[in-house]
This record gives C-alpha cells, sequence and structure tokens, in this order.
C-alpha cells in the first residue's frame, strides 16, 4: 500500500531558493506546494489540507506572520516553521506570538531544515491520533470521534451522551464501576433522575452489543456495573 505523502506549503517568495527548497523536499518523498507571497499563500490553505507550512517571514501581499494568523484561525494543530533571515528577538517573539511553532534562520543547512520538519511533523501525527479516539471492542469498532460504532453487520451512529458513556466504559473496561462514579463522570452530576436516565442509556448500548455475545455490561445490584470485554 503506498504511503500518502507529506503535503508541505512553503511560501517563499525569493523564487530561486523557493524552487530549490521545493525540489530537495520533493526529492526527500514530500509534497510540496510554492507560494511567492503571503496573499497566494493564504488562498492556498483555504482551499487545501496540509501536514506543515513553511513561512518566509517577509513576503508581499502579506508577511509570514499575518499568513501565520490567518492560519491559527483555522487550525491549531498544522506545524509553521518560519524560514527568516532575521534573527532578532523581537522578530522571534512575533513570530511565536502569531503562532509559529519554531524558525530557522537563513542560511540552512537542506539536512537541519528536514529534521526539523520531521520533529514537527511526528509531534503532530501523535496529537492528531491522540484527539481521534477509537477503541476495538470485542469485534467491534468504535470512534468516539465519529459517534460511530460498527459491527460485522452494521454502523450504529451514537448520541454525544451514549458515546460519552461508552468512552467512559472503554476506559475502565472489567473493572467494577459505582453508579455515582459513572453519573459524576458522564453526567457531571448524582441524582436520582439522572440515574434513570443512565440506566435508560445502559439498556441501549446493551441493544448494540448483542451482536458480540461475548460484550457484557453487567449491573453489580447495590453496586454499579462492570463492563466485560477485551478493550484496545
Amino acid at each position: 500500500m503506498a504511503t500518502k505523502k507529506v503535503k508541505v506549503l512553503l511560501a517563499e517568495d525569493d523564487m530561486s531558493l523557493g524552487y530549490v527548497i521545493k525540489d530537495n523536499l520533493q526529492d526527500a518523498g514530500y509534497e510540496v506546494v510554492l507560494c511567492p507571497d503571503g496573499q497566494t499563500a493564504i488562498e492556498k490553505f483555504d482551499k487545501t489540507q496540509y501536514d506543515i507550512c513553511l513561512l518566509d517571514v517577509m513576503m508581499p501581499n502579506k508577511d509570514g506572520f499575518t499568513v501565520a494568523r490567518k492560519i491559527r484561525q483555522q487550525s491549531d494543530m498544522v506545524p509553521i516553521l518560519f524560514l527568516t533571515a532575521k534573527s532578532m528577538e523581537e522578530d522571534k517573539v512575533k513570530g511565536f506570538l502569531s503562532g509559529a511553532d519554531d524558525y530557522i534562520t537563513k542560511p540552512f543547512s537542506m539536512q537541519e531544515l528536514l529534521l526539523r520538519m520531521d520533529v514537527f511533523i511526528r509531534r503532530s501525527k501523535k496529537l492528531h491520533a491522540d484527539l481521534v479516539q477509537q477503541y476495538s471492542i470485542g469485534q467491534m469498532k468504535f470512534s468516539y470521534t465519529d459517534l460511530k460504532l460498527h459491527t460485522a453487520a452494521e454502523t450504529f451512529t451514537l448520541t454525544q451522551k451514549e458515546a460519552d458513556l461508552l468512552k467512559f466504559l472503554c476506559e475502565h473496561a472489567n473493572h467494577i464501576l459505582k453508579r455515582d462514579e459513572v453519573l459524576l463522570n458522564v453526567w457531571g452530576k448524582d441524582d436520582y433522575f439522572l440515574g434513570r436516565s443512565m440506566d435508560v442509556f445502559m439498556t441501549k448500548l446493551r441493544k448494540y452489543f448483542k451482536a458480540d455475545p461475548n460484550i457484557i455490561l453487567e449491573t453489580i445490584h447495590g453496586v454499579g456495573f462492570r463492563f466485560n470485554a477485551e478493550v484496545s
């Protein structure tokens, strides 16, 4: 299976340098979109998802600081590295305040740029993986992010509260959970009426689990529940 290429947004008004960087990044396996000015970079970012952005600071039609702020309005996740001839402390501070993750000062070696990019790309992928929360429950797949529970035969779309409850059960599988513990963590407080609501949600989840008889949501009378399942 082909590995998806990392997509790079490169904004550099010195086109000779821009093409050198682009060629080297493509040789290293990256997919690169080169923009000659800040406004073009903003327009490109609006239309496509990128894995990392390399921004020159001094550019016509929007400088790098402005581009970084625009990117941060849309995404907190994508790494931003400034490529700059400036090494003034105030410029670095301004860059970080505008959303940059790091600076690399011209002239730089391609090896240094590639190493720095690799650090931030790996970090970004890990953060993204942490946010996209998925669980294997027996023979079922649960995507908390998408509110989907997949069985071999069908896919159920959960409500947010069903997903919140199932996520909590997955995180504490095969352990006894007291009723008040579940209520406080999923509903935010413990009272009689919310307890009745929780029992209804537990019944709904049990209906979904009929697709896999090895998944048992057990009620322990007078105590609470135990989610008996292989969860990973």
